[in-house]
């Protein structure tokens, strides 16, 4: 099947998806995906000064160059940071142009002087994963092993040091050689894509599937597993999408399909996807809404002490200024809810409403009464934060509020507290 790569293509680019997506994990995490980028980019010199050394191209030599100038670039950053009082992104900004613009001078140099091209380095640049034979899958695979291995061996510890450092430190585990240790398997990571993805869109392999999987789980073991799955789908779809795609490199193809999968990721996830978050929004605005209408039906009645009494939209959008269309499509809410009934054209609520409504008012005078007489807040300066906290209060949690409140009866402006059997003494507004 011509449209599928060779098979030491796609076994390489798996451990690669694997590797990278596990190692993600932790930068993304750890907030240092900028780190990445940087040992991407201090590999350079090190496989063009390997070379010009060896003069082989095999990849372990390659690989092994690569993989000592990214831990010099490592200790550089390291330096930097000790013995001085740069920020760590400045520091980083620091090698990565010094280490590319060296890696590029080299790279030119033996292009020209050298038949570099020939030697294939200038495909460390953007990534050629067709370069992949047998004996450097059987490198890559013994790599990714030493990688993944040692994530799981200190995987509690790791996980521990994403999430709080300092802690880390207080419980006496060696947080300078974990995070050393970090950094060294990130440089390996690095070390084994940049064959295949190149030192430009590295990081893209590196933070695109764990940001993905990020959105979908917020357990650690889960995350890591997902993006290793993510990161394996993309480079053998981005490699499928080159083999078969004229003129398409198979780096940006790779970091191209992790990139479409974090975007879908980013907006259809559940929990943190911009849909679910926008949906949600809309929900809690629609419940608002509802809510204070039912609280402005019960203050009404509570000056007319006319339970049956109905109301116009008019009326009803006086008590909090608002417009009236709008506030027509929450009373059909309402009607359909079985909370709200239309009587000529005039509106009041039903006793199921007239329960929900006296249960906010309630809610919004506790809540008042406790910043009133716990925080000693003057009684004009409690409405506001009450109106907020009236939608976001648990039944749970109104229970304890007024238990940890005597004589709860009389809000901060002397208005009665409904009961919390509802508005049972002020009935008249049976069910339509």
């Amino acid at each position: 099947m011509n449209w599928l790569p060779e098979a030491a293509v796609l076994q390489g680019l798996t451990i690669i998806g694997a590797v990278c997506g596990a190692l993600g994990c932790f930068a993304v995490l750890r907030k240092q995906s900028l780190m990445g980028d940087t040992l991407a980019h201090a590999a350079l010199p090190g496989v063009c000064v390997a070379y010009l050394l060896t003069g082989d191209k095999d990849l372990p030599i390659l690989m092994a160059g690569a993989a000592v100038s990214g831990v010099l670039g490592t200790l550089l950053v390291l330096g930097i940071l000790r013995g001085s009082r740069l920020k760590q992104d400045v520091a980083l900004g620091i090698v990565l142009s010094t280490f590319f613009a060296l890696g590029l001078m080299l790279l030119t140099y033996l292009q020209n002087h050298q038949d570099g091209n020939q030697a294939g380095l200038n495909t460390f640049i953007y990534g050629q994963a067709a370069y992949f034979r047998g004996s450097q899958v059987a490198v890559t695979f013994w790599i990714g092993v030493v990688v993944l291995g040692l994530l799981a061996l200190g995987y509690k510890e790791f996980k521990l040091l994403s999430f709080d450092p300092e802690y880390t430190a207080t419980l006496g585990f060696p947080r300078r050689l974990l995070e050393l240790l970090l950094a060294l398997l990130l440089v390996l990571t690095v070390m084994i894509s940049l064959r295949a993805v190149g030192v430009v869109l590295t990081v893209g392999l590196l933070v695109a599937p764990a940001a993905a999987a990020r959105q979908w789980t917020s357990r650690l073991g889960l995350m890591i597993l997902l993006a290793m799955a993510i990161g394996v789908g993309a480079c053998l779809a981005g490699a499928v999408w080159s083999q078969n795609v004229s003129y398409t490199p198979p780096g940006p193809a790779i970091v191209l399909m992790a990139s479409a999968v974090m975007l879908g990721s980013l907006l259809l996830a559940p929990d943190r996807g911009l849909l679910g978050n926008w949906l949600r929004l809309q929900r809690h605005r629609w419940k608002v809404r509802r809510e204070n209408l039912l609280s402005d039906f019960y203050r009404l009645g509570e000056r007319s002490h006319d339970w049956q009494q109905t109301w116009t939209l008019e009326e009803l959008a006086g008590v909090r200024g608002q417009p009236v269309k709008p506030l027509g499509r929450t009373l059909q809410g309402l009607e359909d809810a079985g909370l709200a009934v239309a009587i000529n054209g005039r509106w009041r609520l039903t006793q199921q409403g007239l329960e929900e409504a006296a249960r906010i008012v309630r809610t919004h005078r506790l809540w008042e009464l406790y910043l009133a007489r716990k925080l000693e807040l003057a009684s004009d300066h409690v409405h506001r934060d009450a109106e907020a906290m009236e939608h976001a209060l648990p039944p749970e949690l109104v229970a304890e509020l007024e238990a940890s409140l005597e004589n709860a009866d009389i809000d901060p402006q002397g208005k009665r507290i409904p009961r919390a059997t509802s508005a049972r003494p002020l009935a008249g507004a049976q069910g339509n």
